[in-house]
């Protein structure tokens, strides 16, 4: 099963220094129906102008993986890790037991950039980071495994069972992915017109997949996406916290 959401179903909020639009239910903007997809719990899609950014705040209980897109961010933390994540860096910071951190577009234009949320398998987990450069050539035409906690080498590492790919595609060009039917898909279109399994995705789209055996991925045009393989997680509840929309 293929389930499509347009881009202009996306929630959108605009704050003049920030232009963000999120996926799932998120601080202020709670569907009780779109608060997760097996452990991912959050992909925001963030436009941060330059001289602006986000000030210290704090996390618990999560993998916060951070893909920049174009521009630079300057990262500080608690761990007192001080970095910039340029256009092809990966960042994860795993929260576990509490973790403060800023975020500040240091650079000469407007940082674009996903973060993306995800529940840890065990709780308590000491607090980390990591961060890693991919080069474009690296997922042209195929599907590059850039943040896992699978087995998966020359990745970001994070606490979960669960890959993220990144994947660009020229026109024509198809790749097939295996899943399976214990396995959930979440695929987010950059840019681009790909077909998934004859489901046609626009930009902006997502496709959340479930009980699908084979993926075959085509490219009408030129397109960039990413695609995240996640267990199912069935039996999972929904605790109260997640209910109010106050797990932050």
């Amino acid at each position: 099963m293929i389930a499509t959401i347009a881009g202009d179903s996306r929630h959108f909020s605009d704050f003049g220094w920030l232009k963000t639009y999120w996926l799932f239910s998120f601080a202020d903007y709670y569907a009780p129906d779109n608060i997760q997809f097996g452990p991912l719990r959050v992909f925001n899609d963030d436009v941060v102008v330059t001289g602006t950014g986000f000030p210290t705040h704090s996390h618990e209980e999560m993998e916060i993986i951070t893909l920049v897109l174009e521009g630079e961010m300057t990262h500080k933390d608690s761990m007192n890790n001080t970095t910039v994540i340029k256009a092809g860096d990966v960042q994860r910071m795993s929260a576990g037991s509490g973790i403060s951190h800023s975020e500040y577009n240091g650079g000469k234009s407007p940082v674009h950039f996903y973060q993306i949320w995800l529940y840890p398998e065990k709780h308590g987990l000491r607090p980390s980071y990591d961060q890693r450069s991919f080069k474009k050539e690296e997922w042209q035409n195929q599907l590059l495994p850039i943040a896992s906690g699978q087995r998966h080498k020359n990745v970001v590492r994070f606490h979960g069972d669960a890959t993220i790919y990144r994947g660009e595609l020229d026109p024509g060009r198809a790749i097939s992915y295996k899943t399976t039917e214990d396995r959930r898909i979440f695929i987010y279109l950059t840019s681009g017109d790909l077909v998934v399994n004859r489901t046609r995705l626009l930009p902006k789209y997502q496709a959340r997949i479930d009980m699908e055996n084979n993926l075959v991925l085509q490219a009408e045009k030129k397109s960039d996406f990413i695609l995240i393989d996640l267990p199912t997680n069935r039996g999972w509840g929904y605790d109260k916290k997640t209910l109010r929309g106050s797990r932050f």
